[in-house]
């Protein structure tokens, strides 16, 4: 049984409690980060908590603990689970009051945190790559916030899931904004990284901002572009990125097989240098 942490408590998993008037239940009012852990090191921890600081900005939201205080946290929490590989999920909402679309200007935010321990570097699917299906965007436009509405893309996943796939690549104007839980990349045939630029429409991954530049330290183009889903049909290779694949090839988009339906050189590439990143 885990050990979890709620509002100035770390508890056994099955007595952790949080009011039913607190508004992330009631409204998704709440942000939330999700930090990979290797070898018992957070990676990419500063991103995660710098963007974990827009979000609340940007929802005039305020934090219950400083960085500081939330970094310790995240490593005493690490030791309760004894969690070498896996992730730490972190949680902030407004707070709890009786249910009211206008909500206080002096509530006391809540903090949850829990761990989760799963192989990242070795997981099966980084080898074989994974098959994504398109659908429809239907999210909000302010994406670049890291909310829990998470509705949306749960949605798409499990329709993907019962169709056979492993993913779904969401689509708005003919266009691939991102995935369920990560950034959506391909690569052209003249080896140049295509992704999404960062804006309102998509979350500014922290593994994707890091893969960039590891891009670029290695001569690698990188294009922030919209591209559509015919183009990445027709790409050299394709993959996607986020704090829980690292960097996970995609070999099938709406089954049509991308670079003969395995994992492309500049994909495992990438994955290689993050990984070796990560644990430096």
């Amino acid at each position: 049984m885990r050990t979890v942490y709620v509002n100035g408590e770390f508890v056994p998993e099955n007595e952790a409690k949080i009011s039913i008037f607190d508004r992330g239940l009631l409204f998704s009012d709440a942000v939330y980060e999700v930090t990979a852990m290797l070898d018992g090191k957070l990676v990419d921890n500063d991103g995660h908590l710098a963007r974990l600081e827009r979000s609340l900005s940007e929802l005039d939201m305020k934090s219950p603990v400083t960085n500081e205080q939330l970094i310790t946290l995240q490593h005493q929490l690490a030791e309760k689970n004894n969690l070498v590989e896996g992730f730490i999920y972190l949680q902030v909402s407004r707070g709890a009051e009786d249910r009211d679309f206008n909500y206080g200007e002096d509530l006391q935010p809540s903090l949850i945190m829990f761990t989760q321990a799963r192989s990242i570097i070795d997981t099966p699917k980084a080898k074989t790559g994974i098959k994504v299906k398109t659908v429809e965007d239907i999210r909000w436009q302010r994406r670049d916030i890291k909310t829990t509405m998470l509705l949306a893309q749960s949605l798409a996943k499990k329709q993907a899931i019962r169709q056979g796939f492993d993913d779904a690549w969401m689509v708005e104007d003919g266009v691939v904004t991102e995935g369920s839980s990560n950034n959506a990349y391909i690569i052209t045939h003249n080896d140049e990284i295509y992704t999404r630029p960062a804006s309102n429409k998509i979350l500014n991954g922290i593994t994707r901002r890091a893969v960039n530049k590891l891009a670029e330290q290695n001569n690698l183009k990188v294009i922030e572009e919209t591209f559509s889903v015919e183009q990445a049909k027709q790409a050299k290779e394709a993959f996607a990125t986020s704090a829980s694949y690292f960097v996970m090839p995609v070999v099938e988009i709406d089954k049509h097989r991308i670079n003969n339906g395995k994992p492309g050189e500049l994909t495992t590439q990438l994955r290689n240098l993050y990984i070796s990143m990560a644990k430096s």
